[in-house]
């Protein structure tokens, strides 16, 4: 078995602070469509709201999920780092490992919000359609 390294953790930091990045701009995109929403229907009271609220819901749980397990994922690097320096290579080896896991965790939670996202999106795509075949 090769030894693990400090420079194999590292090599995470910028992988996993590029996803964090982009999760971060998932959840502030939809707070904006949420608070737009929210407005909305104050404004109007219109029932037909709700479902795309819930749906947003779900999703802005599914990405604090992700930055959940991101962030661990990079802590857990981080202490693996420390366990190598210090000289316990056998738990930085199994931290290491939850991390992975942890980071895996947080993509794959990434694929399910994706096909949520799509499946939102698709519904308003064919309400457009069903709305330009009436006229």
């Amino acid at each position: 078995m090769e030894e693990l390294t400090l420079t194999t953790p590292a090599l995470l930091f910028s992988a996993i602070s590029l996803i964090m990045l982009a999760y971060t701009n998932r959840f502030l995109a939809y707070a904006a469509v949420i608070r737009n929403l929210h407005a909305v229907y104050l404004e109007r009271k219109d029932k037909s709201i709700l479902p795309q609220i819930k749906n947003l819901k779900l999703r802005v749980n599914l990405t604090r999920w992700m930055q959940i397990f991101g962030i661990s994922s990079l802590l857990l690097c981080v202490l693996t780092m420390f366990l190598i320096y210090i000289n316990q290579h056998i738990v930085a080896v199994w931290i290491f490992g939850t991390a992975l896991i942890f980071l895996i965790i947080s993509l794959a939670l990434l694929i399910k919000e994706i096909q949520i996202s799509a499946q939102a999106l698709n519904f308003h795509i064919s309400d457009i359609e069903n709305h330009l075949k009436k006229k």
